[in-house]
C-alpha cells in the first residue's frame, strides 16, 4: 500500500501498517479533510477515521442532498437558484443529524438533483459557514473533525491539518454505487448508475464555483484496487506519522 503527496512529495510507503497503530495525541484539536468524486469511498475513509479518533464527523455532501429533496419536494428546479434558496433556509432551519443520515438522500434522483444545486455558488455560500462552523468547533468533547466533500480542503477548509483526496477509476466507482443500489432499487442497472457518475464527474470538476481537485498538498488515494481496511490503513499511518511530527518525537 502507498500513498503520496500531490505535485510529487514524498510518498509514504510502509509494509508494516496494521489495524492496531496508536495514534499520537495532537497538541491541539485537528480538521481533516476528505475528498473526491461519487463513489470513491471518500464516506467510508471519513466515517471510519473518525470512529478510530473518536472526532466528530459531518458528510457535506448529505447537506446538498438535503437541499436537493426539499427543492423536489416543492416541485422546484435544482438548477434553477430561485427554486434552491427557499430549501436553502428550510435546511438551515431544521437541520438535525438524523436529517443527514436519512436513506431517502441516497435515492438515484436525489444523488442527480443535488450535483445541481451544489453548482449554484448562492446555495455552496449559505451553507460555507455552517460547515466552517463545525470543523473550527466540533460538536462534543472531542479532538476533532473530520469532514468529507468535493471541496473541503481546498474551499471549505483550506488550512486543514490533513487532507486526503481519494479517487478510483468510473467503472470501480459505478460497481460500488450499483451494489448499494439495488437492495433498494432492483430495476437500477449498472450502465444507468456509470452514466450517472460520468456525468455528476464532469458537473463536479466542470463548474466555475468550488470545483472538485484535489489541494496541492493532498494525499492522493487510489482505491480502485483496494478494500476499505486497506484505504482505512493507509490513512491512519498517515496521520499516525503527523501526530508523531507534532509532537516533537522520533519515528
Amino acid at each position: 500500500m502507498s500513498i503520496a503527496y500531490n505535485k510529487n512529495k514524498a510518498a509514504v510507503n510502509d509494509p508494516s501498517l496494521q489495524d492496531n497503530v496508536v495514534l499520537t495525541p495532537p497538541l491541539r484539536k485537528m480538521i481533516i479533510a476528505v475528498d473526491g468524486p461519487a463513489a470513491s469511498g471518500k464516506g467510508t475513509l471519513a466515517r471510519k477515521i473518525a470512529e478510530r479518533l473518536n472526532y466528530a464527523y459531518l458528510d457535506t455532501g448529505a447537506l446538498y442532498r438535503a437541499v436537493a429533496l426539499a427543492t423536489l419536494e416543492m416541485a422546484g428546479e435544482p438548477s434553477r437558484v430561485e427554486s434552491v434558496m427557499p430549501a436553502v433556509d428550510i435546511i438551515k432551519r431544521n437541520l438535525t443529524t438524523a436529517l443527514l443520515e436519512s436513506p431517502v438522500l441516497r435515492k438515484p434522483e436525489v444523488s442527480e438533483a443535488a450535483s445541481k444545486v451544489a453548482a449554484i455558488p448562492e446555495v455552496r455560500a449559505a451553507l460555507l459557514d455552517f460547515q466552517r462552523d463545525f470543523a473550527k468547533n466540533p460538536p462534543g468533547d472531542v479532538g476533532g473533525a473530520v469532514l468529507d466533500g468535493r471541496d473541503i480542503g481546498t474551499v471549505v477548509c483550506p488550512n486543514a491539518d490533513v487532507k486526503f483526496f481519494v479517487t478510483a477509476n468510473p467503472e470501480a466507482r459505478a460497481e460500488r454505487r450499483f451494489k448499494e443500489l439495488l437492495w433498494t432499487h432492483p430495476l437500477i442497472t449498472l450502465e444507468r448508475v456509470l452514466s450517472d457518475i460520468t456525468q455528476r464527474d464532469k458537473r463536479d470538476s466542470g463548474r466555475e464555483f468550488a470545483p472538485t481537485y484535489p489541494a496541492g498538498d493532498a494525499y492522493l488515494l487510489d482505491t480502485t484496487k483496494l478494500s476499505a481496511n486497506d484505504v482505512l490503513d493507509t490513512a491512519i499511518w498517515t496521520l499516525h506519522k503527523k501526530f508523531l511530527a507534532e509532537t516533537g518525537a522520533n519515528i
